[in-house]
């Protein structure tokens, strides 16, 4: 791991969250530019830890896509799985548990299961970031799970019995927004993508399933592809390979969605809970 806290006295502090991954970045003010020198620093500390922390904001739209940008292109919105009225040429999408006809949003409410961003397309994303501008009063945390740490639980002879395994992604939003549909509808977005990934910049090998959308094994019998996913599940879901992120408002997260899934727990659907989303488009695709 990196420690830039002793860089220069003025450099962002790094504090690490859990043994399963994520890091608080202290000291540094998204209303303010960023350096390259902050930025790289930024990037790496990222790439070591997956997900990032950064308390205490008070940032406008174009704070968000400004730190965004640090990590790469922004991406666009889904206007065939989303509402997107409102501003055409927003990057910002509003993760809510009401309808708002003024802006594209996404409307969810209680616990979602663990899931990879964008896994049912050709390219998911990179990075995605959420800012908390409204929390409920309890629940609603993400639960963030490291699959690199996953990946290298498996024993030797179950990383060799996935090796070069496909499997089925799947997402249908208007049926089910949170959890894992019973059917398959062959018109939904879906894509296959190895079961094992390797990361681009780092080369280590991490898990790319998860429960809510990963449906099926290409090539296997029903009963296989269901014994092996739901171990790999477990192995996901498991506590030691999880950070839990309890939300505060001015939180700006961002997390690696090529070797995390996440998942949000309950919250009482009557309070409101809003944040503003934005991801960042993958330049590599997933191998």
């Amino acid at each position: 791991m990196n420690d830039f806290a002793t860089v220069t006295q003025f450099a962002p502090q790094v504090r690490p969250l859990s043994d399963a991954g994520g890091a608080a970045i202290i000291g540094i003010d998204l209303r303010s530019s960023i350096s390259e020198k902050v930025g790289e620093m930024l990037r790496s500390v990222w790439r070591d830890y997956l997900v990032l922390v950064i308390r205490d904001q008070n940032i406008e739209e174009q704070h968000q896509e400004r730190f965004c940008k640090i990590f790469g292109n922004l991406a666009g919105l889904r206007s065939k799985v989303y509402r997107t009225a409102g501003n055409a040429k927003s990057h910002a999408l509003w993760v809510a548990n009401a309808e708002d006809s003024s802006r594209p949003t996404a409307v969810q409410q209680g616990e979602m299961m663990f899931h990879i961003d964008q896994c049912y397309t050709e390219r998911p994303s990179k990075a995605s970031t959420l800012y908390a501008v409204t929390i409920p009063e309890e629940g609603g945390n993400t639960r963030f799970s490291n699959l690199i740490k996953a990946y290298e639980g498996l024993s030797d002879d179950w990383k060799m019995r996935i090796e070069g395994l496909r499997a089925l992604n799947y997402f249908d939003y208007q049926a089910n927004a949170t959890t894992r549909p019973e059917t398959i509808d062959p018109n939904g977005p879906q894509f296959l993508h190895p079961i094992v990934r390797t990361h681009p910049e780092t080369g280590q090998k991490s898990l790319f399933v998860n429960r809510q959308m990963t449906m099926f094994i290409e090539g296997l019998g029903a009963d296989e592809s269901d014994e092996i996913l739901n171990y790999l599940f477990e192995m996901i879901e498991d506590p030691t390979n999880v950070y839990e992120h309890v939300w505060k408002v001015g939180d700006l997260v961002l997390w690696d969605n090529r070797c995390t899934a996440h998942a949000r727990t309950y919250y009482n659907p009557k309070e409101s809970r809003l944040l503003r989303r934005m991801t960042v488009l993958d330049e590599n695709p997933v191998k």
